[in-house]
Parts: C-alpha cells; structure tokens; sequence
C-alpha cells in the first residue's frame, strides 16, 4: 500500500481548495439557487470573433503557433497596450500569449521567486495568488486595504511591509472581490517607493476594460521608471466575454519574458491556436461590443449598490470589475455564515470575503456578470433574508 502522504510535498497538501469553488459547488447541489458567486460574463464572445473560429475551424489551422503565440497576435497587443495604457512592447521579445492570465500569473512567479523570497498581495484580493507563491517555496505578506481607503493599496501601507526579502508586489486593480481601483496619483505614491529598490511588480490587469465614472484604467507600468520592473498581466476572458477560450498574455522586460517563456515552451508548447485567431479579431473589430457590455455592467453596478444599502447593508461603490462587496458585520454573522445560510434559506449564493483572505471577513463578494432580472430576484430575497433575521 502506497503512503501517499509521504509523496505529496507539505507544501501543496497546505493549500486550501478555493473558497470561491466552494460555495459554487453548495449552490449547485441545492435546487432553484441564484448564484452570483461566479466571475464570468454572460454576454456571448462577439459574433465575429466566433465567426473567425469557425473559419479557422474549416481551414484546418490547428497546428501549433510559434511558443510565444502568433506573431500577429502580439502585433495587436502591442498596438492595444501602446493605445491604453501608452506603453510599448516588443511583438517579438516583450510578449507572450498564454493560457488565461492564470498562466501568465503562475509563469512570472516561478520565473521570479525563489525559495525564502517574500511577495506583498493587498488583500482582500483573487484566491490564486497566496497559493501560487507558496509553491514557488516564497512567503505571501498580505497587505490589509481598508474600507476607509476605498480598498486601495496605500504607499504607507507598502513602507510597512517591505523587508530585505522582498522579492515581488502584486498589483491587483481593478480588484477581485472589491471592485477597488488605482488612480494614477495613489500609483505615483506606489512607485515612489519602489524607486530605489529591486522590488518587482506583477500589475493583474485582467478587467482593466471595466472602470467607470468616466475615469479609465492607469496601469503602474506606465508611470515613469516601472515598467522596467513590471509584468503586465491581461487576457480577454472578462472583456472579450472569452473565459473558456484560456487566452491572456503577459507583456514585460525582455530578460524576464525570455526565461518566462522557457517556462511556457516546456509546459504548455503554445496557446489554442483558434483562441488566437478568435481574439485577433475580438480585439480589432469587437470594441464596439466590449463597450455596449460596460455600459450595461455600469448599470447593474448602480442597482446593486443601491440595493444593498437601501437594505442597510453598507456597500462600497466599486469603480473597477463586475463586483460589489457589502458589508455584513451589522447582521452578528460571519461571512461564511451568512452565506451559507442565505443559501439554504434564500437560494442565494454569493462569497464569503474570508475566501479573499482574512481581511475581508465581514464581507460578501456578489457578481454582477448576470442579467438585471437574475440579479433584482436576488436582491429581493436577500432583503427578506435581511429583514427575517432581524426579527
């Protein structure tokens, strides 16, 4: 009989499954649940990216692509990148087209952190990166954001955290689970204290299509002096409404991006071939869709936020994303607690903000990646749920 616990590493039997998966996987065995506890649109991929596809399909080009992607693929998004956040990138030598932003996340830290090395994550933040680190044999040193600072990361908070070990800062704005963003004066602050130093940045800008209040995206690298030490993370799984194409990119120095992509070469070999094709076109023709879904996102962020403090639940106005995260403290549970109980009492399913990491204890995450009908039924039941338990 084989002792599988002397086989499996410490190490990864210590990661915990995510809280996220979790509670989707209550809402699905319970009957009639609305869920909003999932991340991913439900607007179609355009059609014309899906018409490519298809052409693709019929073609028979299914071979593999270069490792890096397709170079015409790199070519538009570097033209995306120069256009949104004004910074340039070498097609041939500063981008890789990876499976989702996920892998470009797990490349840059196994590229980056070696045993010992110490990686700052404001939390609350998306459940993968805490975990990802520990696999590399690094430490996550969570940095709390507060309410108060509109779940922003503060230079002074930064100051606090660094020591001789750290390694990496990660930059997740717009945030998973508040909907927090940066604007370029807070990055100003963030990249005043980085000068100097050899602290890395791995800026998560995955819904950096998804501002509002008229304000658009700043990414950290383009503030003078950092891009030289940022990977610029993104893909088109929550704009290009493509989460299940597994298409993103990371975009960062030269000396970086040739031993990530070494890691690329022996892992993956290279990117759906017809996911490429798709978001060339998505990227270059679909823009006028990716707007119509913001429009439509913007609006159910305002009935939601609306909603919950109109219940009494004190709810930060996200400017980034498609999530509120309201506040649940007023009701004397925790945030597992409410969320379990919601579910089974109201068919109802959101996210504990403890699954984000422990600061967002007293709090839920609640997607609005769903459709105004789905989400006003919700908010109905919620508000009973509400106002029973404060009987």
């Amino acid at each position: 009989m084989i002792d599988y616990d002397k086989i499996l590493p410490e190490r990864i039997k210590g990661i915990q499954p995510s809280g996220i998966r979790k509670f989707f996987d209550i809402a699905q065995s319970v009957e009639g649940v609305i869920s909003l506890s999932v991340g991913e649109p439900d607007f179609k991929t355009p059609w014309a990216a899906r018409k490519e596809a298809i052409r693709i399909l019929e073609k028979g080009r299914t071979a593999y692509t270069a490792n890096s992607g397709l170079i015409e693929l790199r070519r538009v998004v570097s033209e995306y990148l120069k256009e949104t956040i004004h910074t340039e990138y070498s097609p041939e030598k500063e981008i890789i087209i990876t499976v989702g932003g996920s892998e470009a996340i797990d490349m840059a830290f196994r590229t980056m952190i070696a045993e010992g090395d110490e990686v700052l994550v404001p939390e609350p933040s998306f459940v993968c990166y805490s975990p990802l680190v520990t696999v590399c044999g690094g430490t996550a040193v969570p940095i709390v954001t507060k309410r108060e600072d509109n779940f922003r990361l503060t230079a002074q908070a930064l100051k606090e955290k660094i020591t001789p070990r750290t390694k990496l800062l990660v930059l997740p704005f717009p945030n998973n689970p508040t909907g927090a963003v940066m604007r370029r004066d807070h990055l100003e602050e963030i990249a005043d204290v980085l000068r100097g130093t050899d602290i890395m940045v791995l800026s998560d800008e995955i819904y950096s299509e998804m501002t509002y209040n008229g304000e658009k995206h700043v990414s950290i690298a383009e503030i003078e002096g950092m891009k030289e030490r940022t990977i610029v993370i993104n893909g088109f799984s929550k704009a290009f409404a493509m989460t299940g194409w597994r298409l993103g990119y990371a975009a960062g120095p030269q000396p970086i991006m040739k031993q990530m992509l070494k890691l690329h070469q022996y892992c993956i070999m290279s990117s759906p071939t017809v996911s490429q094709f798709a978001a060339i076109v998505a990227m270059t023709k679909c823009r006028e869709e990716v707007d119509k879904m913001i429009e439509e996102y913007d609006m159910r962020r305002r009935l939601l936020v609306k909603g919950f403090n109109d219940m009494g639940l004190d709810c930060f106005e996200p400017e980034g994303a498609f999530y509120v995260f309201p506040c649940i403290k007023s009701t004397g549970m925790t945030s597992a607690e409410f969320c379990e109980r919601l579910i089974y009492d109201k068919k109802v399913a959101v996210v504990p903000g403890s699954a984000f990491g422990e600061s967002g204890e007293g709090f839920v995450r609640v997607s609005y990646a769903y459709s105004v009908q789905h989400l006003t039924t919700a908010l109905g039941r919620i508000r009973e749920f509400i106002e029973e338990i404060k009987k």
